[in-house]
Parts: structure tokens; sequence; C-alpha cells
């Protein structure tokens, strides 16, 4: 493995421990809440079912796990990857789990699930990884241009 390929390697791998973490901390905040309740009879009658903010949350922080994490595994393919085709391929689902890791950031900042400041450190490290990845890609294809070209 080039040197190149172990450093965005180890790019991917520390954004999917930010990933990880990040999910365990929000998916933490969200249980601490307390659920909604009715006053019945004067006394505190709590929801059983899981509370709704809870579902959002845990449903957005699964997908960013699943694309934040993805990110780094296909990258790992793209290294091992058994032909050019095979490296082009697996380098730009790296990427479009990038761009997706992105949307699902925006999302829980929107939501206010992420502080300004929790939003800005992360997204401008997945930013980073997709630009990364985004030049690698382009490498890919002025190589395929190239070869068409001969």
């Amino acid at each position: 493995m080039s040197e190149v390929s172990e450093a965005i390697q180890a790019k991917c791998l520390a954004f999917s421990d930010r990933i990880i973490k990040l999910n365990d901390f929000l998916l933490k905040e969200a249980a601490n809440k307390k659920p909604p309740y009715k006053m019945v009879k004067g006394k505190r009658v709590y929801e059983k079912s899981v509370p709704v903010y809870l579902q959002s949350v845990s449903n957005l922080c699964n997908q960013l796990l699943r694309a934040g994490t993805s990110i780094g595994a296909n990258n790992a393919e793209a290294t091992g990857a058994i032909s050019k085709a095979d490296f082009k391929s697996k380098s730009y689902i790296a990427l479009k789990e990038a761009r997706e890791s992105l949307y699902w950031i925006d999302l829980l900042h929107r939501n206010g699930y992420l502080t300004d400041e929790q939003y800005q450190s992360i997204y401008t490290d997945c930013e980073e990884l997709v630009k990364v990845l985004t030049h690698r890609c382009k490498k890919l294809d002025e190589g395929d241009a190239k070869e068409d070209r001969k």
C-alpha cells in the first residue's frame, strides 16, 4: 500500500471512530431526556412506547453510522482491489458514502441534535474526506481518458 493510500485509510479510520463516538453520545443524550407524560388522577403516566424524538435521532444516527463507517470499509476494499476497474468502483462508492455522511450530519444539525460547534468539527472532517476521495476519483477518470485516446 502506498503512503497516500495509507494516509487516506488513516483518515477514514479516524472519521469512523468519530462517527461511532458521536452515535453513542447522541443516543445517550436522547435516552437521558425525560419521556413525555400525561397527568392522570394527579399522577404522572409515562408513554410506554419508544418516544418519537428517540426514534428520530436513533434512525438518523443509524444512517450516519452506516454511511460514515462504510467510507473506510470501501476504501480498504479499493486498496485491495483485484483490478483497476474494481479499484475505481470501490473508490467511487467510498466517495458516495462520504457525501451521504455529509447529508446525515447536516440533517442532525438542522434538527438540533448537533450543536454548531459539534457540527462544524465533524462536517469539516467529512468534507476533507470528500475532497481527498474526489481528487482520487478525478485522477482515475483522467487516467481512463488518457487510455481511451490511445
